[in-house]
């Protein structure tokens, strides 16, 4: 059985967190400055220790510093000596980066596709209406066997859609041009931000972040989140996506000894800010069942109110750091807090939250019988590596001598929905122009018709000889190429629809989508 972690400790005891629990996800809450991104790092390597994955976001730039061995720091020093921690060592872990913008870490991508509409609408900040015209807009690139891939596809589609609007409302409803508008400027305010580089191939494979280093130590995944949390909506979504590509492609794994992986979820109440109800739903969904594939989710926030109820109700291991009470507001939420806890006859947690100093707690963790345990005040044990992020050129040296160096790094751009929307486009542009080409009089000059179809094209006059047989022939010859053109276009089109497979995430796919 794998030993607990040590994660707390104070003058009387240790605080442990059972790894056979550790899937029943958790909490970590706080003030700024109490302390909570060290409680991220301290959990996050004492799951790499035991060979347990983890995934998590690096908001500030300061978590990178796990890739090295910890030393010279007072605080540290003194908290090891305080708690009396006798084996402590400092150490480094195993590290991948990762940065959707591609600087910081491997790219990071996934396909408009696999987000499916739910997701995208909440990026673009869409309505109830905009966000049904979305979802059609996905419903008819699926019934049509067009892939969206990347932000052009999503882009030419919905100019598609928007510009043949009437062919559509009879299978599918009307289709508001106000929307399709309103969802193009979301797309094109989504791109001036870098969205050109969240989607496209190719897509991250999750198989990707469930690494354990050459010591056996859990692989910890650092995904670059400073410029990413420029775009609150963008940066919660991508997790939340991550969060259901997890849940949709590992399989059934019962109780485990311990987690497959561990997913840290930080800045949490940027996933449910403005959420529409349908999404909460998918989000509480997503968070209970994910248990049974061996993930853990824990959600790293302020307050617990800034989580739903039926998603608090999920997070059985709870560290709440100090609360500051300035205010009525304040003072009820400091209340909540200490109520959300198993209570301790001994402790006054109301009380004691407001007096936590920096680095201590109220921990409650589930005991084995999955109960959570009494609440305990105690100081949070010390990261073994560096607190504090390391230099550009050693993250360099890192990104280059990974596993996973020069597999994502290079976009790969196939066709899919803009190429074959543009292709049509062409043809179309194309027979327009050959029917539009005056037809010559028996017995005209050959020169005389070819002179008609390049006065249309460009106003020029190609003169020449010939007879009505030549006239004629080429007239054969223009359906011939016209005919040709057609069965292409409706070669690709079968192909497009038959031999590629439409991918849609959880939370498109629980929408009735379809993978």
């Amino acid at each position: 059985m794998t030993e607990p972690l040590l994660i707390a400790k104070n003058d009387k005891q240790e605080l442990y967190l059972l790894p056979h629990m550790a899937n029943r996800h958790g909490l970590i809450t706080g003030a700024t400055g109490t302390g909570k991104t060290v409680t991220l790092q301290t959990l996050a390597e004492a799951f790499s220790r035991i060979g347990v994955p983890v995934f998590l976001s690096d908001i500030k730039g300061d978590l990178s510093g796990m890739s090295k061995a910890g030393g010279g720091n007072a605080k540290v020093t003194a908290r090891v000596k305080q708690l009396n921690l006798e084996n402590f060592a400092h150490r480094a872990y195993p590290v991948t980066f990762w940065d959707v913008f591609g600087k910081m870490g491997h790219p990071l991508r996934a396909t408009i596709s696999d987000m499916g509409p739910l997701l995208i609408g909440r990026m673009l900040n869409l309505n109830e209406v905009q966000q049904g015209v979305l979802a059609l807009v996905f419903k008819i690139a699926d019934d049509n066997g067009l892939l969206l891939l990347d932000l052009k596809d999503l882009r030419a589609m919905v100019q598609s859609v928007g510009e043949n609007s009437a062919d559509y409302t009879t299978e599918y409803g009307n289709i508001s041009t106000a929307s399709i508008g309103a969802i193009q400027r979301g797309l094109l305010q989504i791109e001036t931000q870098g969205g050109d580089k969240l989607f496209g191939e190719p897509m991250l494979n999750i198989a990707d972040l469930m690494q354990t280093g050459d010591d056996g130590c859990g692989m910890i995944n650092i995904l670059a989140a400073d410029q990413l949390m420029t775009s609150p909506k963008v940066y919660s979504t991508m997790l939340l996506w991550l969060l259901a590509e997890l849940f949709e492609n590992l399989p059934e794994a019962g109780d485990l000894a311990k987690p497959k992986l561990v997913f840290f979820f930080d800045e949490a109440h940027l996933l449910f800010n403005d959420a529409p109800a349908a999404l909460l739903d998918k989000i509480e969904q997503v968070v209970r069942l994910i248990r049974s594939k061996g993930v853990g989710v824990y959600f790293v926030t302020q307050n617990p109110a800034d989580v739903p109820d039926k998603v608090l109700g999920q997070l059985g291991n709870r560290v709440q750091h100090a609360l500051r009470a300035f205010s009525p507001r304040d003072q009820k939420a400091v209340k909540a807090a200490a109520e959300t806890m198993r209570d301790n006859p001994k402790l006054d947690e109301a009380s004691i939250i407001k007096e936590l100093g920096v680095g201590e707690a109220l921990v409650s963790c589930l005991d084995e019988n999955g109960t959570p345990g009494i609440v305990e005040r105690a100081f949070i044990v010390p990261p073994q590596a560096q607190i504090g992020p390391i230099s550009e050129a050693e993250r360099k040296a890192f990104m280059q001598n990974s596993l996973l160096a020069g597999h994502y790094e290079k976009a790969v751009d196939r066709e899919s929905a803009y190429e074959i929307l543009k292709g049509r486009v062409g043809e179309k542009q194309a027979e327009s122009t050959m029917q539009s080409a005056p037809v010559p009089a028996s017995g005209g000059s050959f020169g005389d018709m070819l002179g008609g179809i390049f006065g249309n094209i460009g106003g020029g006059n190609i003169g020449g000889g010939g007879g009505s047989n030549a006239g004629r022939g080429s007239r054969v010859a223009s359906r011939q190429g016209i005919g040709e053109t057609i069965v292409k276009s409706a070669a690709r089109s079968i192909g497009s629809a038959v031999g590629r497979e439409i991918i849609r995430g959880v939370l498109g796919s629980l929408l009735g989508g379809r993978r």
